[in-house]
């Protein structure tokens, strides 16, 4: 039995998430992960409340405390496996000492000697064997806490080269996964101490996928589902398009290439997360909706309805709340639109000179070279009126040819085309140039035509070089 719990399909992280979920429900406010390599082992010490032999040695049976059981509200346990089913699911012994009401508890389960045994052979240690456990004179430093000391590891470094190197490597891959799963323990969005979360002592930082302490993301109304007597709270949140959020938010979410991947729903029981970026197959993942994220928070009495897993990673909405979220996801996946179409109306401003208009036609939308362009209408003008016709035959099939759903595909992704380049400000100072060779030496009209750039495309859309030039052609005059 043992042997089949440790492949239920936990991940180092994950595992690794699950033993902090017993310590913050132990009312820990400082958790320090600790490794080292040689002799390999992982310890997560706590200053929680710490229990007393009896009751460690419950809490080392398998389901002793199952999931139809009574928890306190803020209980992240539920089925009363995680600790054994995540410790064994990455090595074969795990120690776990305890300080509470000044008695230091311990015991262990060790895999080989369960097989040697061949029966449920739990070690309890003495008194004086506990306290040689590594860091458990960390407790009495503390006071009371728990130690949850991982040795001897098989699976989780199975197949490598250098055990030591793939489990330092784990453990660093961990911290981003922690900073998510218990941001809002490191930084409390409710009154507390809220927890402290290190790795060798290094402090973890939360990671809020809201992005919420960012004065351009949109907090919409909150909406709340009554249900068994219990309220679900469902928060949909508008990132701020990528132009209003700084280089270390971007990497906190992931980088942009990643922000399509994690749009959608992120599910919180009692504050910890446990789903994120899924619209449960009410709509498909979409790059103008990217920018949409929803926080539901369910309390642990209705885990029955979401169908909650052991490692706490999987839950799917009952039926009375996907009416709800379906109502909800096409009010914000409108308003995630909204940002780039804003965006976009902001960069077209009214005082624009635009190069191409949009128009709308009959069944749609089309786009057309605006003729009254100075740069289009002085070069008709300066044309035969044969040449003339071939030219606006030109244009017109330029217009029919507009590749329409690359441009959008590109815009939502939030490419940056046509990039500011030393080749894109000598095309646009020729061009320039060759307007100013038409007005001579008239100065008025020269500095007329300079002052008037900045509201002409394409040089709107690049202000920078466009400045370069006026500041270059100005000092030349």
């Amino acid at each position: 039995m043992m042997q089949s719990l440790r492949a239920i399909g936990y991940s180092f992280d994950t595992a690794l998430a699950d033993i902090v979920d017993n310590s913050i429900s132990a009312r820990a406010t400082h958790i320090d992960i600790r490794f080292r390599a040689d002799p390999a082992y992982l310890a997560i010490i706590d200053n929680g409340q710490g229990m007393t032999q009896e009751t460690l040695i419950a809490a080392m049976r398998h389901g002793a405390f199952g999931p139809e059981g009574m928890r306190d509200a803020a209980d992240l346990g539920r089925y009363g496996l995680g600790l054994k089913t995540a410790s064994l699911s990455q090595c074969r012994r795990f120690t776990v000492v305890s300080l509470a009401a000044g008695a230091l508890s311990a015991a262990r389960w060790d895999l080989d000697e369960v097989e040697a045994a061949d029966d449920w052979v739990l070690e309890v240690l003495s008194a004086e064997e506990a306290a040689v456990v590594p860091h458990a004179a960390n407790l009495m430093e503390l006071g009371s806490g728990t130690v949850v000391l991982w040795e001897n590891f098989d699976r989780a470094t199975a197949g490598e080269a250098s055990p030591a190197a793939a489990l330092e490597r784990l453990v660093d891959e961990s911290r981003d996964h922690l900073a998510l799963i218990f941001h809002r323990f490191l930084h409390p969005d409710v009154p507390g101490p809220g927890v402290q979360l290190a790795i060798n002592s290094l402090p973890i930082a939360p990671i809020d996928p809201f992005l919420s302490g960012n004065r351009y993301t949109e907090r919409l109304p909150e909406e709340a589902v009554q249900l068994e007597g219990q309220t679900i709270r469902i928060q949909p949140f508008i990132l701020p398009h990528l132009s209003h959020i700084t280089p270390a938010e971007l990497q906190a979410v992931g980088s942009k290439d990643l922000l399509r991947q994690t749009q959608g729903f992120y599910v919180y029981r009692n504050r910890r997360l446990i789903i994120s970026g899924t619209w449960f197959r009410l709509i498909r993942h979409d790059e103008l909706s990217k920018l949409a994220r929803v926080r539901i928070d369910i309390p642990n009495a209705l885990d029955h309805l979401w169908s909650l897993d052991v490692k706490k990673s999987t839950a799917t909405p009952p039926e009375q709340v996907r009416a709800v979220l379906k109502r909800i996801i096409d009010r914000i996946a409108d308003r995630s639109h909204n940002v780039f179409r804003e965006r976009r109306r902001r960069v077209r401003a009214l005082t624009i000179t635009h190069l191409w208009e949009r128009v709308r036609v009959r069944g749609g939308l089309a786009y057309q070279l605006n003729r009254l362009h100075p740069a289009i209408e002085e070069t008709l003008d300066s044309l035969p009126a044969d040449q003339r016709l071939k030219v606006q035959q030109l244009l017109r099939l330029i217009e029919l040819g507009l590749p329409a759903d690359s441009i959008y595909s590109d815009m939502a992704s939030d490419e940056v085309v046509h990039p500011d380049s030393p080749e894109v400000r000598q095309e646009l100072l020729q061009q320039v140039t060759n307007w100013l060779s038409t007005a001579g030496d008239n100065l008025t009209i020269r500095e007329h035509l300079l002052a008037a750039l900045p509201a002409l495309e394409p040089f709107s859309m690049y202000p920078r070089v466009t400045k370069s030039i006026i500041e270059e052609l100005t000092n030349a005059n």
